[in-house]
């Protein structure tokens, strides 16, 4: 049988050879891109003066606005075109594009409506009508069900066709369920264990079951070479609207994708099955999962379509600077978009910072601060590889950024010596009598960000020290974690290994009882060695979690309470949204990973709370954090432990209102309601980072040494004590491991940093034995409570403009 797949791309490359890009086809920005009326609005309003990338631009202020220029955008398009193809993205960033279009249609000539319409280059424009446009999905994975809530024929049936009102008749969807297999088998016969073997196309099967398969296998690509058919056969897309992933890609496209690509069955990269673990449950079934996409010539066969990718949040600054600064390139697949006259990249700020445009403007606007100063003379530092007391003056007057500082002179070095010396310094002062509070998003970002910080605190008994963990947390546990916990639960109540269970008031009152004591025991037991001993613990806290949530009266109930939570589980979908008690005994067990933490350093139990905030429900779009359900506990907390010390993440503008930026805005809200009951005059805010992003010498004001034995403490007492997450089955995409190690390198990288501008014998001459054992740094800011609720405040306007 001849592999449709296969005889596509063989003509490709017979036709093309070794291609080049179309080096015809690159925009050149020194010719003025036609922007449309509605996006000479939105350019107008962001003050953007000065255009240098490969591909038009345009930068809004925040999440919510870029939803609303997408909107505006898309009906603009819609009006022009009401019998057009488009093609509309799925995942969390087109949040407030679906709000704000469906806001906009429904408001079209109400006031409200009316003044947007008219300030965004609508108001000459007559209310669209979609119901004749032909809507494509971009992609979706493949084998899953089209019933299961998180699949993308899902989402785009829930939020475009019904809830745009788009005809499903004339849509052109992957349905994974109507794929044609061989002999008409459904995908969990042919693919029993959800794994499909692409080597099938080009090797001999070995059995019957693989003889299925490779038909099947053909028969798919033949089925996506007749959806790239239809497409084409409408004219191509003609609105294309996507996202953009860690590594560039777009659609499924990922790094690496031929330019000439199309409609596919094909596998994916790690960063890609990274962000898609949250959607399927875990990297061991995104790590095994395929994806059914449309290609980069799809997207840009239609000439005059238009083609968008929004991005939000500094966590994609990263990608947009490679994809929109360099010239047509497979490493970075949207680069693609610079044959289309109309393609663009839609940007809130943070996704742009690292844009050259964005730097020239850092520097060159507003007041000259010594921030800027310390960022330019590190940065010359990292671009020559000269350590910094080796710059000469020249150097800095030939630096486009270095040239700006006042006052430029021999001397400007070593005053940014001097100033990151003294946050060096700051970093080693011993604190005493305080009244601390380490508060984060989620288990494991307090240990993540600042431990060796904390260490040091807690060597000082005179300290007082208390963790609180703001959110459940259960969206990080597995179900196949629970399902191997409740089954050894079960196989250690048979054997009579949960001796708690039999005195005669544990179903009273003995479950909520020595909380201490199993916190104890487990990591007696972690010092020992004694892994079965660490799993029997578990499984004891496990016991007392199912005693509460479900008020268990007997050892009878008990067992049918875990044989009722393990026949839901085993009947879940994976990444299926599990039942609330489940949500919570998941929570629970993140709860009792974050107490033996802090217990290697003798903190009680009591002193560790659990917030569990009412916003964090997840659902794909969460609710805010509310004044009442979600800012009342942590003021409360406030008003009991009395801190004067108080921690927590102070991460940049996420991808949209994430849960950290909530967990800091209700933290926010609550400093500033206590602040007006109490005097917080001394109250001192650390703000820190762990994984997700980090800070720059510039902008943090204090710096920690860190040691290779507080590393050591650090890697030992995440894998002995965060047990759902040593196998790290939702990782970062710049690791396939442990978030442990991801720290240790953020620290790592930080005094590489460092150690170019002071050199490397400040290190190890240095008269502090800390400095000397150093190997590592962490940054963070202190600020009092005015300066970090006017930081809160930048943030918040990074939510402005909801619905």
């Amino acid at each position: 049988m001849i592999n449709p797949f296969t005889a596509l791309f063989s003509q490709k490359r017979a036709f093309y050879g070794t291609f080049s890009f179309y080096p015809s086809t690159t925009v050149l920005m020194h010719v003025t891109p036609q922007f449309s009326e509605v996006e000479k609005a939105f350019l107008a309003e962001s003050g953007v003066t000065k255009m240098t990338t490969q591909l038009p631009y345009l930068l809004v202020d925040n999440f919510p606005k870029l939803g609303l220029l997408t909107a505006c955008r898309f009906l603009e398009w819609v009006a022009a075109n009401p019998e057009g193809v488009v093609s509309l993205p799925t995942g969390k960033t087109p949040e407030y594009f679906i709000k704000w279009t469906q806001f906009l249609l429904e408001n079209w000539d109400t006031k409200k409506g009316k003044e947007v319409r008219e300030k965004y280059g609508l108001g000459n424009t007559k209310k669209p009508s979609l119901q004749e446009l032909t809507f494509v999905q971009i992609d979706e994975f493949y084998p899953i069900s089209s019933k299961q809530h998180n699949s993308f024929y899902d989402y785009v049936n829930k939020f475009y066709l019904s809830g745009f009102g788009l005809s499903k008749e004339k849509a052109i969807l992957i349905n994974s369920d109507e794929i044609p297999l061989a002999e008409g088998k459904r995908f969990n016969k042919i693919f029993p264990d959800l794994k499909v073997d692409l080597s099938l196309r080009f090797r001999d099967p070995v059995n019957e079951l693989e003889q299925l398969q490779q038909t099947s296998i053909y028969l798919i690509d033949q089925w996506c070479g007749e959806y790239e058919q239809r497409i084409r056969a409408k004219g191509g897309i003609g609105f294309f609207l996507g996202g953009i992933g860690p590594d560039g890609h777009i659609a499924f496209n990922t790094r690496g994708s031929h330019p000439y690509s199309v409609t596919r069955l094909t596998e994916t990269n790690f960063e890609t099955q990274a962000v898609a673990a949250g959607d399927l449950g875990g990297i061991e079934i995104s790590a095994n999962r395929l994806v059914i996409t449309i290609g980069l010539d799809t997207i840009v066969y239609n000439p005059n379509a238009v083609g968008i990718v929004i991005a939000a949040g500094e966590a994609k600054a990263g990608i947009v600077r490679d994809s929109l600064e360099s010239s047509p390139t497979t490493q970075y697949p949207a680069t693609i978009l610079q044959k289309l006259t109309q393609g663009r990249f839609y940007l809130t700020r943070g996704a742009a910072v690292k844009l050259t445009d964005s730097i020239d403007a850092y520097y060159s606007t507003g007041t000259w601060t010594f921030e800027k100063t310390e960022r330019a003379v590190i940065e010359l530092c990292k671009k020559k590889n000269t350590y910094g007391h080796r710059l000469k003056l020249e150097d800095l007057k030939s630096d486009p950024y270095c040239k700006q500082i006042p006052g430029l002179s021999e001397d400007t070095v070593n005053q940014v010596i001097q100033s990151i010396s003294s946050k060096i310094s700051k970093g080693l002062e011993q604190e005493q009598n305080e009244v601390l509070l380490h508060t984060g998003p989620h288990h494991d970002d307090i240990s993540l960000g600042i431990l060796p910080h904390i260490t040091n605190q807690l060597h000082d008994p005179s300290n007082e020290a208390h963790f609180s963990v703001l959110t459940s947390g259960f969206t990080a546990v597995t179900n196949r974690f629970v399902i191997d916990t409740l089954l050894l639960t079960k196989k250690l109540l048979d054997e009579g290994k949960i001796q708690m269970t039999n005195y005669e008031d544990f179903f009273e009152v003995g479950y909520s009882l020595k909380t201490d004591k199993d916190v104890y025991h487990f990591l007696t037991n972690v010092a020992s060695e004694n892994a079965a001993a660490r799993s029997r613990g578990l499984c004891h806290r496990v016991v007392r979690a199912l005693c509460i949530v479900w008020e268990i009266k007997n050892k009878e109930q008990l067992r049918e309470t875990i044989n009722e939570v393990l026949s839901i589980l085993k009947n879940s979908y994976d990444g299926e949204k599990n039942p609330p008690k489940i949500q919570k005994l998941k929570g629970m067990i993140r709860e009792f990973e974050e107490e033996l933490v802090w217990a290697h350093f003798g903190v009680q139990v009591k002193n560790v709370h659990h917030l569990r905030l009412g916003f964090y429900t997840g659902d794909i779009f969460t609710e805010q954090p509310d004044k009442t359900r979600d800012v009342e506990p942590i003021v409360d907390m406030l008003r009991k432990i009395k801190p004067t010390k108080l921690s927590l993440t102070l991460d940049p503008e996420g991808s949209g209102p994430d849960t950290h930026y909530k967990v800091l805005q209700a933290t926010a809200a609550a400093v500033k309601k206590w602040s007006e009951e109490t005097d917080t005059s001394k109250l001192r805010i650390i703000g820190y980072r762990n994984v997700w992003f980090k800070f720059e010498p510039h902008e943090a004001n204090v710096i920690v040494p860190v040691s290779l034995g507080d590393m050591a403490v650090m890697e030992d007492s995440f894998a002995n004590c965060y047990l759902s997450q040593v196998k790290a089955s939702f990782p970062s995409y710049s690791h396939n491991g442990k978030f442990s190690t991801v720290a240790k390198r953020t620290w790592v990288g930080q005094l590489n940093d460092i150690q170019l501008l002071l050199g490397k014998n400040y290190f190890y001459q240095h008269e502090h034995a800390k400095v000397r054992a150093s190997h590592g740094l962490i940054f963070f800011r202190d600020m009092n409570v005015d300066e970090f609720l006017a930081t809160a405040r930048e943030l918040e306007k990074s939510i402005e403009g909801m619905l």
